[in-house]
């Protein structure tokens, strides 16, 4: 199947289809930096492994003695911020019962908004009404510190549809975070710019343990046992994913060694940060780099259809995608060909594990695609924001990316829950209208400066008659509506539906959150470079246990 790669891309289409569009994608930040990756010494490497188990057991310990609701709370929460939590599931589940039994002081919104928090947050149905005696006669809260405005803040976070208490507790508390003062450096100042951004719940656990480690440090309660297992837990994992890294970077050069690809985004570190932040976890590594596979041909088909190819390029390779054999390379241009020789084998090397269903749901993507296509071609707007959802939320990629996460997961390996899956249930059609209106706010500006389909603002704008501010108000009041959505999941899983299901799409949806906070950080990947860095190149330094330098994790 190999092919000679062509050494120059077409700058017009044949057949007199127009002029091809220039894409504008700035190169890649990283290139082969992570081929250089250096790990420690196999003898450096078990010291370490040594250290945090002892560790682990120790903080085991700490989380069995652990006997008074209002420290319970706190330790749980330190504990799942700094991604420990992955240890100890048993245990927490146990602390969180004896929480959700005993008595406590109600009156206490700190510890009432913990509460809430961690119970909702971990698939307890508990009502938001025990907020209501903390408002007073004009509707506000009486909060009289920031540790209990944070945590108020964060409580309302897990709000579902029709708890108008916890609408009003997010407006009250973020109007009232942006005008704290606290000291610059301390904790609370630290905790407050974090909440500015977003609310702990909606952050991706990984970039939220980078970040929280430093925090914990600072606390006066800390214990120096957890933060030494939670910086050491991170230098172990750092070490996991560098490798990771490194077999993604060999597997996408030697990608762009068989295809011509300059026209499309090169974008692989940020593809595997991506996932990253989605599955986590160290015994997840094997997904991490197939779907990360998934994710970067995913881009390739969609920078062919949406930004270089032709419309009679994108249709033959539709076509050949679904057709799905090695005979149907001869349909396309020279430039696509190599790739498509890769697809099918890339496919091929991890179909046990995704199974024939996986083609099945990238073969509705393309589908996506074409429609799209055809619209931008027409000129066609349809004529509902629920018209352009039919496709859009499809064309997102969200449920392929999502969907294909939970094959292979022993938590869920049946064949009803992968059967539930492939009926589009509403918890990932409300996830794809989540990535697809979180990618149109902040790409918007750049996609309608070229020739491209209308996207749900123009919809929007069109459907009702509204300025593009007011549109942008409405469909942010529409991604809170699929954040409610997901939490509504997981506060009631099913045999169908388990708890790891909603919280695997929920950590999809964190990481979308970070990608498009500050705009397309995905196309425009300079913004989370320093972020990039700090989870992947520089390793937290531990004080009392100092086994390796930065040298030793990454060569530059």
């Amino acid at each position: 199947m190999d092919k000679a790669v062509p050494t120059a891309l077409p700058d017009r289409p044949p057949n007199g289809e127009g002029q091809r569009r220039s894409p504008d994608f700035h190169p890649s930040l990283w290139g082969d930096f992570f081929l250089n990756y250096e790990p420690p010494s196999k003898s450096q490497h078990a010291c370490m492994k040594l250290r945090a188990e002892m560790l682990r057991e120790e903080v085991r310990t700490i989380i069995k003695s652990s006997k008074e609701v209002p420290k319970i709370l706190d330790l749980i929460l330190a504990i799942q911020r700094l991604g420990l939590d992955i240890y100890y599931k048993n245990e927490i589940n146990d602390l969180l019962h004896f929480v959700y039994s005993s008595d406590y002081n109600d009156k206490d919104l700190n510890l009432v908004s913990l509460r809430f928090y961690l119970l909702r947050k971990n698939g307890y149905n508990i009502s938001s009404g025990v907020f209501l005696c903390f408002k007073d006669n004009e509707g506000n809260f009486a909060v009289d510190d920031t540790r209990s405005l944070l945590s108020l803040y964060n409580a309302a976070a897990l709000r579902v549809h029709g708890e108008r208490v916890l609408d009003e507790a997010a407006t009250f508390s973020i109007n009232r975070l942006k005008r704290v003062f606290e000291p610059s450096g301390s904790m609370l100042s630290m905790e407050v710019l974090l909440a500015i951004e977003e609310p702990i719940f909606r952050r991706a656990r990984i970039v939220e343990m980078r970040n929280y480690i430093p925090i914990y440090e600072i606390d006066a309660t800390r214990n120096e046992t957890i933060l030494e297992f939670a910086k050491l837990n991170f230098n172990l994992l750092q070490l996991l994913y560098c490798g990771e890294l490194n077999n993604i970077t060999l597997w996408w050069k030697e990608l762009k060694s068989k295809s011509n690809l300059s026209f499309s985004r090169d974008r692989i570190v940020e593809m595997y940060f991506w996932m990253n932040g989605a599955l986590y976890e160290p015994h997840y590594s094997h997904s991490r780099i197939i779907l990360t596979r998934v994710t970067a041909i995913m881009t390739i088909i969609d920078d062919i259809f949406d930004t270089y190819g032709t419309t009679g390029e994108s249709m033959l390779l539709a076509e050949a995608i679904n057709r799905w054999d090695e005979s149907a390379i001869g349909l396309l241009p020279e430039y696509i060909k190599g790739f498509y020789a890769y697809l099918l084998n890339t496919f091929d090397s991890f179909e046990e594990e995704l199974g024939h269903e996986k083609r099945y749901r990238l073969k509705q993507l393309v589908q996506a695609y074409t429609k799209e296509l055809k619209w931008r071609d027409d000129n066609y707007m349809p004529k509902t924001l629920d018209e352009h959802f039919e496709v859009s939320m499809r064309s997102s990629g969200g449920f392929t990316l999502a969907g294909a996460s939970f094959v292979g997961m022993d938590d869920i390996e049946t064949k009803d829950i992968l059967e539930w899956l492939l009926s589009y249930p509403s918890l990932f059609k409300s996830f794809d209208r989540f990535v697809r209106l979180s990618n149109d706010i902040v790409s918007n500006k750049r996609e309608q400066t070229g020739d491209h389909y209308a996207s749900t603002i123009q919809c929007y704008m069109k459907e009702h008659g509204t300025t593009i501010d007011d549109t942008c108000r409405k469909l942010k009041e529409l991604i809170e509506d699929s954040w409610k959505d997901m939490i509504e999941h997981c506060t009631n899983p099913t045999y169908e539906q388990p708890l790891i299901v909603p919280q695997t799409v929920v950590n999809f949806a964190r990481t979308v959150t970070t990608m498009y906070r500050h705009g397309d950080a995905f196309t425009s990947s300079h913004t989370i470079k320093e972020m990039i860095a700090s989870l992947y190149v520089v390793p937290i330094q531990v004080s009392s246990y100092p086994l390796f330098d930065q040298n030793l994790v990454m060569s530059t």
